[in-house]
């Protein structure tokens, strides 16, 4: 008798707990921010977009100052590829524009390309990719620099048509300051151009800006 009380006393525990599940969920969010569901199920946390971009700005960045053009080039748009602007007006006839694929088929290589017109002298700016990259467009250590998302830091005398260029896109902008004993006109900016596609955002423009005559 006493062994078929206590049977009917398990049986009935069992499913107490079968009606009551949740007291088995542990469903707080823990310091990483994402919320538990059950003990091998998590569902991460929307990434805010703001921070998205910077956080790309920030490994692109890097990876200009490490001359990583490998990874660079993971960033680089897979259908519209990527333009280079020597200045802040985005002109379409003299920038270059590579692919993923011919970035890294000529970045190792020693050809030369026209970038583009060099304000003053006028003259033509050939270089190789990656003296390009190495002297013109991270000229600066822009990881060390002030940033911004959407919004114009650098301010010169040039044209800035950039969002006219990119109506649809967002940007950031890594700005060195001017020194004091040049009037602070030897400024200069690093904007990178995002553009989302299926959800993810890839570079599709790196300007460069500077005080222009």
């Amino acid at each position: 008798m006493k062994k078929l009380f206590a049977s009917l006393l398990i049986l009935s525990l069992v499913a107490a707990c079968k009606k009551n599940p949740e007291k088995f969920i542990n469903d707080k969010t823990d310091s990483t921010g994402y919320v538990k569901t059950d003990a091998t199920k998590v569902s991460p946390v929307e990434v805010n977009k703001d921070e998205a971009l910077k956080q790309l700005n920030e490994e692109i960045i890097q990876a200009l100052k490490d001359k990583n053009y490998k990874k660079f080039s993971d960033f680089i748009h897979p259908d519209k590829g990527v333009r280079f602007s020597m200045y802040a007006f985005v002109n379409p006839k003299e920038d270059k524009t590579f692919s993923k694929t011919e970035f890294m088929k000529y970045q190792p290589t020693k050809t030369l390309f026209t970038w583009g017109t060099l304000d003053g002298s006028g003259d033509l700016y050939k270089a190789t990719i990656d003296n390009y990259l190495t002297k013109w467009v991270y000229s600066k250590d822009f990881a060390t620099g002030q940033v911004a998302l959407n919004e114009f830091l650098g301010k010169g005398n040039s044209l800035n048509n950039l969002k006219a260029m990119y109506p649809k896109a967002d940007f950031t902008e890594n700005y060195i300051k001017g020194s004091e004993a040049n009037a602070e006109m030897d400024w200069k900016s690093l904007r990178l151009v995002f553009e989302e596609l299926l959800g993810k955002y890839y570079l599709v423009a790196v300007v460069n800006d500077q005080w222009t005559i």
